[in-house]
């Protein structure tokens, strides 16, 4: 499998789906469904996921079940990330360090690989050149 055929999933689309937003569940599901093995989570991500999780073993659970591979951030994410938070900061954003979606989209930008996701602001905003796979993109 080459990076370029892998997507990276937002934390929001597999909370959509694990949660089974009355909402959201659906499309996520869906959206998940044409991406089999290829869809990856980074350390962020995992985070994320371990919020309402009482072990690693809960997360590693969830990946498992959603076909979810995790992969660590290159150093050129790592780069990104400095370089949009640095824009943030200059365009006067008010946090003190990264957010994770700085993290996330620098991941994708640096393998040139889209996000699947329903919050689109910041990558937008800070990674305009990475694809969004999100509802407005494929409600058309």
């Amino acid at each position: 499998m080459t990076e370029s055929s892998l997507v990276l999933v937002d934390t929001n689309v597999i909370l959509d789906v694990t949660e089974q937003d009355e909402h959201w569940a659906d499309w996520s599901l869906d959206q998940l469904s044409r991406f089999v093995d290829r869809m990856i989570i980074n350390p962020l991500i995992f985070t994320e996921l371990c919020y309402e999780a009482g072990k690693v073993a809960e997360v590693e659970g969830i990946l498992a079940a959603l076909g979810l591979q995790y992969h660590e951030l290159p150093r050129e994410a790592l780069l990104l990330t400095s370089r949009s938070f640095k824009a943030y900061r200059q365009r006067g954003g008010s946090k003190n360090s990264p957010l994770p979606d700085f993290f996330i989209g620098a991941h994708a930008a640096a393998l040139g690989i889209p996000i699947l996701t329903r919050d689109v602001g910041r990558y937008q905003t800070y990674f305009p050149e990475v694809e969004l796979i999100c509802p407005l993109k494929t409600e058309n």
